[in-house]
């Protein structure tokens, strides 16, 4: 048996020089030390031999197993030594190769809208007001001075998630909210999301952008209105823009207005864009109603104000040439990188 001990360690230190992986490895260590291995069948073999011979034979059985044991375990680590500096080969990062291009991504062009009619009135000393996309029916309506019978407050105009909370479906709710909120005298700004029970066309969608401005203060009169609309118009369509106001009609305001500018692409001579007017309405206007200061618990002896609301996507579609409204929706890159 002490020769077999011999051939069997012989041979497994033979197959452990030839194994390169750890699979190989133990595929040897299961030859020799497994439950058919060729040491487990000479140590059940010790059954037949005398007291002596067993005590002989158990310990250069354990000596072989040691010995193969450490055997084991120096290929193992040689072979995971190999594998590690194989793999420090293959992921050596040269330095002097070109980096991979970087892709710069790009604003959609509604946030670039939005972010460049709020510096132009960042710059006139305004600040930015943020209210809810889900609103009550009083912010909304009533206290904005409409009453129960204007169609807007119809099912079939406005989401309704119950009969006092609304989508909102105009950034006007936030008004109320500001006249109860922030001290007098203000002016700000109220970008955000609507909503409105719109079938999509080309120039209907049942979400789109607005931004709301605001101002109260004493002495408020419609030449501040004017003037600072003209301002706005001359630094988002070019300074040899002019602007003309029409009378309208808002619950919310009165006097009211719709305001026009120059069409920026004939110059006002008359073209496709402008349908040969030589306008382009872009907004409405006009003088706070007394009655939503009233709503908002505001003086209106004391204070004036004016307010306008102004379609994002509407201006967006002027000033890029954007024919159809859900092109700003479809996510499609190509036609997203065009506003770098």
């Amino acid at each position: 048996m002490q020769e077999n001990l011999q051939k069997v360690l012989e041979e497994a230190r033979k197959q452990l020089e030839n194994a390169k992986t750890l699979a190989d490895a133990e595929d040897v260590r299961v030859k020799v030390m497994g439950k058919k291995g060729s040491l487990t069948q000479i140590l059940r073999g010790m059954g037949k031999l005398s007291k002596e011979e067993k005590k002989a034979m158990g310990q250069s059985a354990n000596e072989a197993k040691g010995i193969f044991a450490q055997l084991l375990e120096q290929k193992k680590a040689e072979i995971k030594k190999a594998a590690r500096e194989a793999r420090f080969l293959a992921e050596t990062i040269d330095v002097t190769e070109p980096a991979a291009k970087v892709t710069i991504g790009v604003q959609h062009p509604v946030t670039q809208v939005i972010n460049e009619i709020v510096d132009i009135f960042r710059s006139m000393g305004y600040s930015v007001y943020e209210s809810p996309e889900v609103d009550t029916v009083y912010n909304t309506f009533d206290g904005l001075n409409s009453p129960e019978f204007h169609p807007a407050r119809d099912m079939t105009d406005t989401f309704y998630i119950d009969k006092d909370i609304v989508l909102r479906p105009h950034t006007s709710s936030g008004e109320v909210r500001a006249e109860k909120e922030l001290p007098l005298p203000y002016k700000i700004v109220i970008p955000g999301r609507c909503f409105r029970c719109d079938t999509p066309d080309a120039t209907h969608s049942p979400t789109f952008h607005q931004v709301e401005m605001m101002v109260i203060g004493e002495g408020i009169t419609m030449a501040d209105l004017k003037g600072s609309l003209d301002h706005m118009a001359k630094k988002l369509f070019g300074p040899e823009t002019r602007t003309k106001f029409r009378p309208h009609h808002f619950p919310f305001t009165e006097p009211s207005a719709e305001m026009d500018v120059s069409c920026f692409k004939c110059g006002g001579k008359g073209c496709n864009v402008c349908k040969g007017s030589g306008w382009i309405e872009i907004l409405g206007c006009g003088m706070t109603h007394p009655h939503v200061h009233k709503a908002g618990g505001i003086d209106t002896e004391k204070y004036t104000g004016f307010a306008v609301g102004m379609g994002v996507e509407r201006i967006a579609m002027l000033k890029y040439g954007i024919d159809d409204i859900r092109l700003l929706y479809e996510n499609d890159m190509r036609f997203i990188n065009q506003f770098k």
